[in-house]
């Protein structure tokens, strides 16, 4: 069973609240989890505590083998509980592979030379 550490959803419409949880990696954003681990209210200006957390419980979780998301990760890594590291994509920029076949047709239709108009 994975288990991973992760946010799900709380609020009204245009107003998030999360709550920080660890579930089965194979259960709904907003399903069933195995426990609370502390919360995330974006709505607070930056000056206040926006994320709050039971850092004993994060504790436990990761040396159990839990892993969190990116953004999970970056509240344990400021709460210095976790090392988080940037991931490295490069091919995410590239274009995909319609895009690649339209510019290669119009550079090749860029090289050729115009022919002449025949009379």
């Amino acid at each position: 069973m994975s288990v991973k550490i992760r946010m799900t959803r709380a609020g009204t419409k245009k107003r998030p609240f999360y709550r920080i949880v660890v579930a089965d990696s194979r259960s709904p954003r907003d399903g069933r989890y195995i426990e609370r681990v502390g919360t995330y209210d974006p709505m607070l200006p930056k000056d206040r505590e926006r994320v709050t957390l039971d850092l004993e419980k994060a504790k436990a979780w990761l040396a159990k083998g839990a892993t969190p998301t990116d953004r999970v990760a970056r509240f344990l890594t400021d709460a210095g509980v976790y090392q988080w590291k940037h991931g490295n994509n490069p091919k995410k920029a590239l274009p995909k592979a319609k895009a690649q076949e339209r510019a290669k047709a119009a550079a090749e239709a860029a090289a050729k030379p115009a022919e002449p108009a025949q009379a």
